[in-house]
């Protein structure tokens, strides 16, 4: 995405980690990672006060049927890269995101069967805005790792976990030039360190280009 700033987006099946990775990066680039360049943290849907108010509809609420849905999450991420993302990168801030396009793509695409146009939506809503970055935590899926009480959405998704673990990896095979995958099926640790890895390089090429 066009600015000075550096956009990274967290991707994965629920229970992979993402909650756990992204807190240690944050740690990480606050520390020291990020030079002295701020650092905002997000998500979606719920970046913005609208965003919480439809990640409460859509995810707690009753039965939505699925094109509206996916037209409720591009409303929401048109707000949210208007009004929050785009804003930060602006002035040059490093963005920390938890889910963005590539889940709907994986989820009301694919796993709810209503193809290329969600993809084709979100980004007219966004103005093609993509990641510098996108962080796959990539495991074989296991309900124990799921601890919580389970929203409408995660009940749903995972039901199609192993199809939509397949989607994620075949976003990021074509166009692996802005990807990192990663096993997330190791010691939270070693996990960590990889993410830092993926991420220190992928700021490095972006400085040099």
């Amino acid at each position: 995405m066009a600015g000075r700033g550096f956009w990274i987006v967290f991707e994965g099946g629920d229970g992979v980690g993402k909650s756990t990775q992204i807190d240690a990066l944050l740690a990480w680039l606050r520390a020291g990672g990020a030079g002295s360049a701020e650092v905002v943290t997000t998500r979606e849907p719920g970046g913005t006060p609208l965003g919480v108010e439809l990640r409460q509809a859509v995810m707690h609420g009753d039965h939505v049927a699925p094109r509206a849905e996916a037209l409720l999450y591009a409303a929401d991420r048109a707000h949210h890269i208007a009004t929050l993302v785009r804003p930060a990168l602006d002035r040059g801030a490093i963005v920390v995101q938890d889910r963005y396009l590539d889940s709907s793509i994986v989820y009301q695409g694919g796993a709810r069967g209503l193809g290329d146009m969600v993809e084709q939506i979100s980004l007219w809503a966004t103005e093609g805005a993509v990641p510098d970055l996108t962080v796959v935590l990539d495991m074989e899926p296991r309900a124990d790792r799921l601890e919580r009480e389970l929203d409408r959405v995660e009940r749903e998704t995972s039901e199609h976990a192993a199809r939509m673990r397949e989607g994620f990896l075949v976003l990021a095979a074509r166009a692996p030039e802005r990807y990192a995958v990663v096993d997330a099926a190791r010691p939270v640790a070693d996990v960590a360190a990889d993410v830092r890895v993926a991420v220190a390089a992928a700021m490095a090429k972006a400085v040099a280009s």
